[in-house]
């Protein structure tokens, strides 16, 4: 075959003959190859071999014109040969006819200032190589400018610049603790708690200077090392984990403690088990709870000063007991574990870390109603689902994980179920086909056979046809067949042989498949366990066992919102209320036919209907004009109907917008509408009824919750169709593990900062709307939805279009995104402000002069761009804007 593809036979032919070589040339099949299965592993090295002895003992210029039949093809320099996907078999890119596509450059800076890379496989990582080699460049830099020289530099540089972005992070939350230092409430807070603070910091800091002696030591213990000091500062090193969780968690509760004095204790604890585990030593590195890390948990109980005693003593009822106090280190490492099972790679760790501390304040310190109710929806709903419902679920991913063809096919002799049966027996086309049956549909099935044959069935499978070699019985082994095509001259010159139709034209060797390893010699994955016993089950009862399974989860999730929500919220949000009634007074209350009803059913009872509005005037007009009309004009059930219909309106054109804008803008354009969506949504309504704002976003996000759960146990008929509509909009990021967090974290990051800062804010109100009145309103309620809304947003559109500068440590982050990004949070604490003002609702704080207030805000902006732009260890709507709260609530703008 070789010698008619070689240039020479390719000039002899005609010029009819090439154009029609050359047609055939480019065939729609890019991965044909001659061999019927790929090659052994050593077997690519055999024959490198040869074909290296054939061209060095080969004479003239045919041994060097001669391609190998089963040469590789070669890569072209520009296309990688691995790709970002993973999912390409071992030595598939070996085989492939066709060049894979460029990379795509990544989301950020494109265009100018990007180098191009001469190779297709990236730089490793500068933690990878030599410290010892690295200083001698950095001594004597030698004239001869080679790669590796060069190489080496450009990992020195790198490495610097890392070093200047951990200090620039850590820069940032030193700031943030001044600042919160500076506040006037937290001021009293730290005469209190300055001493458990102060040893808190000594603590810390003490483990964190600990953890590089540790190391030398192990160094030398282990091995003789070739340096004094043996450490490195890896490039990849990310301090998220020691700096975000602890300090967050107390800037935070210091905030927050103002109106609740005793949530400062517990968060004092739970910063001390946010601490990562390897940096507090171990008496035994495998043991789940260190002895070491609890005890060090437990410092703030021992550090207990004379004024907290007699705080507590003032109030008993608020503050936790000591005893639950020294149980938050196994329970934050439980809920880690936990968490952790649940989302594996999706979370980071600090976020991780974040999320667990969250959840136990929430377990603790819920006082309000609206805590409340999102304490029965995370914790009950959550562990009550995963209790019920978890085997299930993995049940229902497992079986979704088979194949088709995995399951095992249904034998004829299984008799069918009755209710088939008949309907097959009664079924029209069973009767037409037996009136108009010809004798040939009869005896289309008989064939010629034995003695034995005859006493068989009656119907039987068709016989297979010989399609190659002469019709009469082969008695010889399979090494007597033909091994070329020439073999068909001769055999088909009698009648006694088939015509060849559509069939192989030899077979040189019959290669049977290894069942343990795969071609290039790997072994094959083993089945788990817990899919082997599905493939006994046909596909029809997998279908039907999914749909069981499905409608499992969908009952056990009505009965855990009808029985066991609905009862704890009853009980301890709502003072006895039953919530659905509830509900509906509270929306529908003020509407008269409504109210007409519900007297005229006697549902009194049942139903809370609020005082009829303007039944006490004036009582509102201290709180703002906007306050009076809601209250005296519209009614307040009838504003918060309002609000539904303005938030249902914003959400129908937002989504109209994104699928016109499908085929014009990529996809990280269109996900920004979703942000915009948000500003108009919360940034004016927020301040008419906050307290309703928060009932809606706790409600949205456990609505969020469920139908991820949903798309992600595969489990019909919601999987799909929500698979379906996020697949668009989603981001590298939501591919890291099952969960797609990219909207859930949208709705926390505006969510949380409103839920801070209603946590610091007294309540008032009256009957059964009793904690759901606020008495003064602020800013920070609103920086969540400018942070993750006008911030992040402008940072992206104008980062991706004009951003062309960098940070001095790299990364996708440019000065021209950070400078919008810092504008338009700056503009929209501007516009809460005015807001605030303009509508008249009494400020927590007092309110600065203008320039104090525009300086302020500069800070506050600037922070939390500076923030976004160094920040890699967590979810920049999440960790952003509370960094833009805490500066928020310090400078009480």
């Amino acid at each position: 075959m070789t010698e008619h593809l070689s240039p020479e036979s390719l000039n002899t032919l005609d010029p009819d003959e090439q154009s029609s070589l050359r047609v055939r040339s480019r065939s729609p099949h890019p991965y044909h190859h001659q061999n019927t299965d790929l090659p052994h592993l050593s077997d690519r090295f055999s024959l490198r071999n040869r074909q290296a002895q054939s061209t060095g003992s080969g004479s003239g210029d045919d041994a060097q014109l001669e391609p190998s039949s089963t040469a590789w093809p070669p890569l072209p320099r520009d296309s990688p040969q691995t790709s970002d996907s993973g999912s390409e078999a071992d030595d598939e890119h070996f085989w492939k006819g066709l060049p894979a596509p460029k990379t795509n450059l990544h989301k950020g800076l494109r265009g100018l200032n990007e180098p191009l890379s001469g190779s297709s496989t990236p730089l490793p990582s500068p933690a990878a190589l030599d410290g010892h080699a690295v200083r001698a460049v950095e001594k004597a830099l030698t004239p001869v400018d080679t790669p590796e020289s060069r190489r080496l530099l450009e990992a020195i540089r790198r490495r610097r610049r890392v070093i200047v972005r951990r200090i620039t992070e850590a820069g940032i939350l030193l700031a943030l603790g001044l600042m919160v230092a500076s506040n006037p409430q937290v001021s009293g807070l730290i005469k209190i708690w300055g001493k458990d603070i102060l040893f808190l910091a000594i603590s810390y800091t003490g483990l964190l200077v600990l953890y590089p002696l540790r190391v030398v030591a192990w160094g030398y213990r282990n091995h003789s090392p070739t340096h004094p000091i043996p450490l490195e500062l890896p490039a990849h090193f990310d301090p998220a984990p020691l700096l975000y969780p602890p300090a967050i968690t107390l800037f935070v509760s210091l905030l927050v403690s103002s109106n609740n004095p005793a949530g400062v204790l517990p968060n004092l604890v739970l910063s001390l088990c946010s601490i990562p585990q390897s940096v507090i030593p171990k008496v035994n590195p495998y043991a789940t709870y260190d002895v070491i890390a609890w005890g060090v948990s437990c410092l703030p109980l021992i550090w207990s000063p004379r004024q907290r005693e007699i705080f507590e003593v003032e109030n008993p009822d608020s503050f936790i007991s000591e005893e639950t106090a020294v149980l938050l280190y196994p329970l934050h490492q439980s809920l880690c574990v936990v968490l952790h099972h649940l989302t594996t790679t999706s979370l980071l760790t600090a976020e991780l870390q974040l999320l667990s501390i969250a959840l136990i304040n929430v377990l603790l310190l819920a006082s309000s109603p609206q805590i409340q109710i999102l304490k029965a929806l995370l914790w009950g709903g959550g562990l009550s689902l995963l209790v019920f419902c978890g085997p299930v679920i993995r049940w229902g991913i497992a079986l979704a994980r088979v194949p088709k063809w995995r399951f095992r096919r249904a034998s004829i002799s299984q008799s069918p179920p009755l209710w088939k049966s008949l309907a097959q027996a009664f079924s029209l086309r069973r009767m037409k086909n037996e009136l108009l049956r010809t004798n040939f549909e009869e005896t289309v099935y008989d064939t010629v056979g034995s003695s034995d044959d005859e006493t068989g069935p009656l119907f039987r499978k068709p016989t297979r046809v010989k399609t190659f070699g002469p019709s009469h019985p082969v008695t010889a082994d399979i090494d007597s067949l033909p091994s070329s095509p020439t073999f068909g001259d001769d055999a088909f010159a009698n009648g006694n042989s088939f015509v060849r139709r559509h069939t192989l034209s030899h077979m040189d060797h019959i290669v049977r498949r290894n069942a343990t390893h795969t071609p290039s010699g790997r072994k094959k994955r083993a089945t788990s366990m817990s899919v082997r016993p599905f493939f006994k089950l046909t596909h029809e009862q997998a279908t039907l066992r999914k749909w069981l399974y499905a409608g499992y989860v969908y009952v056990c999730i009505l009965t855990i919102i009808l029985i066991g929500i609905r009862t704890y919220v009853q009980k301890f949000a709502l003072d006895g209320n039953e919530p659905i009634g509830w509900a509906l007074g509270y929306l529908l209350g003020d509407l008269p036919w409504f109210r007409y009803q519900v007297v005229m059913a006697n549902l009194e009872r049942w139903i809370c209907l609020p005082s009829r509005s303007g039944s006490e005037p004036g009582k509102q007009c201290h709180f703002g004009w906007v306050q009076h009309i809601r209250h005296d004009d519209f009614g307040e059930a009838n504003t918060r109907l309002l609000l539904s219909v303005y938030w249902l309106g914003i959400l129908i054109v937002g989504l109209i917008i994104v699928f016109r804008l499908k085929d014009i803008y990529e996809v990280d354009t269109r996900r920004k509408v979703f942000h915009f969506m948000m500003v108009g949504m919360f940034l004016p309504a927020t301040y008419v009824d906050p307290t309703y704002a928060a009932l809606a976003l706790s409600l949205i996000l456990a609505v969020f919750l469920i139908l991820d759960l949903l798309r992600a146990s595969q489990l019909p008929p919601l999987s799909k169709p929500i698979a379906s509509f996020l697949a668009p909009y989603v981001d590298g990021r939501d591919f890291r593990g099952p969960v797609v967090i990219s909207h859930i974290f949208l709705l926390i990051g505006c969510a949380i900062p409103l839920w801070l800062a209603l946590a610091s804010i007294p309540r008032t109100g009256s009957g059964y709307l009793a904690g759901w009145e606020v008495p003064t309103h602020e800013v920070s309620m609103v920086s969540g939805v400018i942070c993750v809304g006008l911030g992040d947003a402008a940072a992206s559109l104008i980062g991706r279009r004009y951003g062309h500068r960098k940070w001095l440590w790299g990364g996708g982050k440019s000065l021209e995104g950070s400078v919008a990004f810092a504008i338009a949070v700056f503009a929209g604490l501007a516009a809460a402000s005015i807001w605030l003002k303009v509508g008249g609702w009494p400020a927590t704080s007092e309110q600065a002069g203008v320039f104090a207030s525009a300086r302020n805000s500069a800070m506050c902006a600037s922070m939390a761009s500076l923030t976004e732009a160094v920040l890699t260890g967590g979810n920049d709507n999440v960790i952003v804007p509370v960094v833009l709260w805490t500066c928020v609530k310090s400078l009480g703008i």
